[in-house]
């Protein structure tokens, strides 16, 4: 029996600017642990929408929404920054490192925010996390010395801190290169093979998603193929 990591159930959200608008439309489906698995859709098919009610952002719409069979729809703002923290791993576009502090720091902190472990374990779990992505050799150099692609995959680290039940992922290679895409998306598919990680990618990019496990398509709000 597959262990189900999140769960949408009959999600619909309106748009209030000024008229209603439904922007999602009875949207479910789930995902299972070690799944490796791509969004797609034209330009304001409401992937984005999705992804930030799935990540827990977005709080404003009608239906339920499961991690790791717990119900998140509902919970106190407080309880959903700890369910990101805890059990979500996030990877956008653009990488949003800190420019002041080195690799290694930038992706210790969602670690120590977490408060869970010390700062010596947090520290030794970012060097496994590099080691695991090749790039541990870049541990203590700052984001501005290193390439773009270099950027990514310090960000997949950061993603990765706290062992989170799914990794989501907002066009994690719009800004890369065909040659830094493919790093990014192998890298993807390691850590579900190899590591049993659950991932969640929304892209525009369908050769990438085409070599991910199952595709979910969308379009006008809805799902059309999952």
């Amino acid at each position: 029996m597959s262990e189900v990591i999140l769960e949408a159930k009959g999600i619909n959200k309106n748009f209030h600017d000024p008229i209603t608008i439904r922007v999602l439309s009875n949207i479910s489906f789930s995902i299972n642990k070690g799944e490796f698995v791509s969004v797609i859709g034209k330009s304001g098919c409401g992937k984005s929408t999705l992804l930030y009610i799935l990540s827990t952002m977005d709080t404003d719409y009608e239906g339920e929404l499961l991690i790791d069979d717990k119900l998140v729809t509902g919970q106190k703002p407080v309880k959903l920054a700890q369910i990101r923290n805890e059990n979500i791993g996030f990877v956008f576009q653009f990488h949003y490192l800190l420019n002041e502090f080195s690799v290694l720091q930038n992706i210790m902190l969602p670690g120590l925010k977490l408060n869970k472990y010390s700062q010596k374990q947090v520290e030794q779990n970012a060097y496994d996390k590099l080691k695991i992505l090749g790039i541990d050799h870049l541990a203590h150099k700052k984001p501005t010395l290193i390439s773009g692609g270099e950027k990514q995959r310090v960000a997949i680290a950061r993603a990765m801190i706290n062992d989170p039940d799914i990794i989501m992922g907002d066009e994690p290679t719009g800004n890369l290169d065909k040659k830094n895409s493919e790093i990014v998306f192998e890298l993807f598919q390691k850590l579900a093979n190899e590591f049993n990680q659950t991932l969640l990618i929304v892209t525009h990019d369908q050769e990438f998603a085409g070599k991910t496990n199952r595709i979910i398509e969308m379009e006008d709000g809805k799902i059309i193929r999952h």
